[in-house]
């Protein structure tokens, strides 16, 4: 009898963590569209839900690229609602989270982060864990009159990782690709002008970013 109870309890054990070893392989991914202002919630390959968001405006974009959502966090309260979402942008604090003015969701008027209307947010919360990929799709060089915008000393954004890749990739850069113009940044913008017999200004124009490859 105690044999036969053992094995019932085995069988048991062996199902939990089967039902628990089938929750961690779920894979959960979120994609964020800037160009329709929507979030898509994606599990298994599938779109399971989508909700509509306030990203950044064209002064203070959106970070766009593949990122990693680090911290969860509840009830930040004033303008970041209900639910925190922090992602891993190295050049700054952005995450996914709520906001006291679900009025404005739709349209882009954030400081750069995503902002959802709090009862969506509250539902998009538990179904993301921390590790889950976040990948924002939107205009890279910006919009309106940020479009090809300028960069200098201390510019941050994904269009700085763009600059730091290419000078990676031509040998005159081996610092972070981390998206911040910093000191090491614009010596190798320096040397690339200089190697090109372009102006040597250590800044980058919309003409440079094409002499960069970046544009045609």
């Amino acid at each position: 009898m105690k044999s036969i109870r053992l094995i019932v309890l085995l069988v048991f054990l062996m199902g939990i963590g089967f039902h628990i070893q089938a929750e961690e392989k779920t894979d959960t991914k979120i994609y964020v569209n800037l160009w329709h202002n929507e979030l898509y919630l994606i599990k298994n390959g599938e779109t399971v839900v989508n909700y509509p968001i306030a990203p950044g405006s064209d002064r203070t974009p959106t970070p766009v690229g593949h990122f990693t959502v680090i911290e969860k966090s509840r009830d930040w309260g004033g303008g970041f609602g209900s639910r925190w979402l922090g992602l891993d942008v190295p050049w700054g604090k952005y995450g996914i989270h709520g906001t006291n003015k679900p009025h404005l969701v739709g349209n882009s008027v954030s400081s750069g982060c995503i902002r959802m209307r709090n009862e969506d947010v509250e539902k998009l919360y538990p179904e993301v864990p921390v590790g889950t990929t976040v990948w924002i799709d939107g205009p890279i060089f910006g919009q309106g009159e940020y479009l090809y915008r300028n960069l200098s000393l201390g510019s941050k954004g994904t269009i700085v990782m763009l600059v730091q890749n290419r000078l990676r990739a031509v040998g005159l850069y081996k610092g972070e690709i981390d998206g911040i113009y910093g000191d090491s940044t614009e010596a190798s913008v320096k040397k690339f002008q200089e190697t090109h017999d372009l102006p040597i200004t250590g800044g980058i124009k919309k003409e440079m970013y094409r002499a960069l490859g970046l544009l045609e």
